[in-house]
């Protein structure tokens, strides 16, 4: 399974913006997504998970009321809607399939990552 990141750039402080990513197939129909984030100097950290046919969803605390996470299965593809953005969320984004239906906040839990696409959010 491959995946494409899309969607980054540069947005002002209380801004959104949409990430999408892309598989090459359906292999991660049946498995949980996430989206995983990590700025300069730190290391990378959950933001948000949604489990097989979207019966749940997760979310980091910092992200939480703000990012939305949602899947299109019929296109192999994930969604991270980001809303009121903050400097803080600068960070390049990977999105992740898991290893199994479970939505875990861990890096080990997932088993194919994307390139990452960058967001910048200025103040």
């Amino acid at each position: 399974v491959q995946l494409q990141a899309s969607g980054g750039g540069l947005v002002q402080a209380g801004g959104s913006l949409t990430l999408s990513c892309a598989a090459s197939r359906r292999a991660g129909s049946n498995n949980a997504l996430a989206w995983f984030r990590q700025a300069p100097g730190k290391e990378r950290e959950f933001v948000a998970a949604i489990s097989w046919r979207s019966f749940s969803t997760t979310y980091a605390d910092s992200v939480k009321g703000r990012f939305i996470i949602s899947r299109d299965d019929a296109k192999s593809t994930s969604f991270l809607r980001m809303n009121n953005l903050k400097p803080e969320d600068t960070a390049v984004y990977y999105c992740a399939v898991a290893r199994s239906s479970y939505s875990g906040n861990n890096l080990a839990d997932y088993a194919y990552w994307g390139q990452g696409t960058l967001v910048t959010v200025s103040s």
